[in-house]
């Protein structure tokens, strides 16, 4: 049995599968003959041979060429890529806990919590949607309509040793557990839709529809073998469409149907703590790594310049959101930093995999400045989209698809050894490809935000999956209300802001705009300042009334301890 390595260059383990093989084909003859050996004698009479004896030779044969094929196949397939996709995958996982103490350190701490089940619970949910039809919806290569997929691979039946339909290079079993995390990330991210105000068990509901009619359709048009995005060369790498896109607008649709926050709660929001912010973006860093590097699909050069390309987007679009922050803050915010950093990371999400890194450093400064500025259309909309999903995700995925117009070059495609004549953009004298990434990110905004609008709607109307939790469930913080556990232990002295410093009555008659302002101010300035929504706040007399009021109850501490 000849095996052949179409990549050139043979493993370590190729010649030993080789070797394996040739003892099979030499095997199997000579094991059949013990078959129809009689009793007693070493011989093999081919005329004592009986009917049976004669259908077991011919199983036997059947399962040696099974066995034969089936070392043929894995033996076609380089052993660093396997493993490299494999680690990138468990690299992509650890973007789940981040999301989730991202956006639990970017909540208030009534309702942290909320959001980590949020995330790891739709991880789950995400999980098993992917292994029941969520891959065959998404890559199935039978489906031609070019919209979605059919049921052909439905529980993963017919997935494993054979080449993958993205990329030549792993099998399918391996490309299907590592789409499967791009989309446990996505619903991730839409989970933040619901901060603060959203009920966990109709967002699980939310979760497996969404990724059925919304996520899987977004997949089948850029990755499917004939979807039409993909037929029609759209160059979007690792998602900027699928994964940023559906999930910026998805979120900001699904923050649309929720409704905003009441008022109160939209006075001075802001992160509860910042390390947890820092954490979990760090978190996402890393693991970013393996999305964008991993979507070359084999350790080649596609995958380093991919991840380079990834860091430089990273630290610029972190440098900037920074320094356009100190112009209104004056201070070096770690939020902010945080903040552009991952605005980086997601404009690199479709673009690295095509662009230079010097292309890459201009997407960083790009996408820090466009979703610094798109922070504040949440005021025009009128839409609380509390950890601004749309301006992070969406914009920057924008941003990443559109600079791919122009940036995207073969010199980088061709680097992973099989898309060798996909041509670039501008740079490769492809006049025409800026339009037809203008109209892919036209497409997945359109039906993004229409259709998760539609399904959010729909499932509030079911009797007990209404996506909203109460007036007073929200004052009282969605921990103790839908989880009945806290992220941390403390001592209350005040739930809310507006139960102490520098806050009075004419403050709350105010009607401030949604989401406030994320990056809080210090409750012991005693200055003039606003309560981050614009509200300007004369501090002094309040303060004083506060501390005393602390005072008093410090000395009442004291006393029962006396006592």
């Amino acid at each position: 049995m000849a095996l052949h390595n179409p990549r050139g260059s043979q493993p370590a383990a190729y010649g030993h599968i080789q070797t394996l093989a040739n003892l099979i084909d030499d095997w199997a003859p000579d094991m059949t003959m013990w078959w129809g050996h009689k009793e007693g004698e070493g011989i093999y009479d081919e005329s004592v041979e009986s009917e049976e004896n004669r259908d077991h030779k011919m199983i036997h044969h059947a399962e040696f060429s099974k066995l034969s094929s089936l070392i043929q196949t894995l033996s076609s397939f380089n052993g660093g890529d396997v493993s490299f996709i494999i680690v990138a995958g468990a690299m992509v996982l650890l973007m789940v806990p981040g999301l989730a103490f991202l956006y639990s350190g970017l909540a208030r701490r009534k309702s942290a919590l909320s959001l980590i089940w949020a995330v790891a619970a739709s991880n789950a949910v995400g999980i098993f949607q992917w292994w029941f039809w969520g891959y065959s919806l998404a890559f199935s290569s039978s489906a031609t309509n070019g919209y979605i997929g059919n049921l052909r691979n439905f529980g993963l039946m017919k997935v494993l040793g054979d080449p993958s339909p993205g990329s030549p290079l792993i099998p399918e079993i391996l490309y299907s557990f590592f789409q499967m995390e791009f989309a446990c990330v996505t619903i991730g991210i839409l989970m933040g839709g619901i901060a603060e105000r959203g009920r966990v068990l109709p967002a699980m509901v939310l979760t497996f529809t969404w990724m059925t009619l919304v996520y899987c359709p977004l997949a089948c048009w850029v990755w499917g073998v004939n979807g039409w995005a993909f037929s029609w060369g759209v160059l979007d790498f690792a998602g900027g469409g699928p994964v940023e896109i559906g999930s910026g607008v998805s979120g900001l649709a699904l923050a649309w149907v929720i409704g905003r926050r009441q008022e109160k709660e939209l006075l001075n929001f802001r992160p509860h703590n910042v390390s947890l912010v820092c954490l979990g973006t760090f978190l996402l860093w890393f693991g970013w790594l393996g999305f964008n590097g991993g979507s070359a699909f084999g350790a080649n050069l596609r995958a380093i310049v991919a991840i380079w390309n990834s860091m430089l987007a990273a630290a610029f679009g972190g440098m900037i959101w920074c320094i356009m922050d100190f112009r209104y803050e004056k201070h070096w915010s770690m939020v902010g930093f945080c903040s552009g950093t991952i605005a980086g990371l997601v404009a690199a999400t479709p673009s690295s995999g095509f662009v230079h890194p010097w292309a890459s450093v201009i997407i960083g400064i790009v996408s820090g400045a466009s979703c610094n500025l798109a922070t504040k259309l949440k005021f025009h909309f009128q839409i609380d989209d509390a950890l601004d999903l749309f301006a992070e995700h969406a914009v920057g995925g924008i941003v990443g698809l559109f600079l791919n117009g122009f940036f995207g070059t073969n010199e980088v495609i061709r680097l992973d050894g099989v898309n060798t004549s996909i041509p670039g953009g501008f740079m490769d004298h492809n006049w025409k490809q800026l339009y037809i990434q203008f109209a892919y990110i036209c497409a997945t905004c359109s039906y993004s935000f229409f259709v998760t609008a539609a399904l959010a709607k729909i499932i509030d109307m079911i009797p007990g999956l209404k996506l909203r939790s109460t007036p007073e469930d929200e004052c009282l913080g969605m921990d103790e209300v839908e989880i009945g556990e806290f992220a941390t232990d403390y001592i209350e002295i005040r739930r809310d802001v507006t139960d102490g410093l520098f806050m009075n009555s004419d403050s709350l008659s105010e009607h401030p705009v949604a989401a406030g302002d994320r990056h809080g101010r210090p409750d012991n300035q005693q200055s003039t300042m606003s309560n981050g929504n614009g509200h300007v706040h004369q501090g002094s007399d309040e303060i004083k009334h506060d501390s005393n009021g602390i005072a008093d109850i410090k000395e009442k501490m004291r006393d029962s301890e006396s006592s």
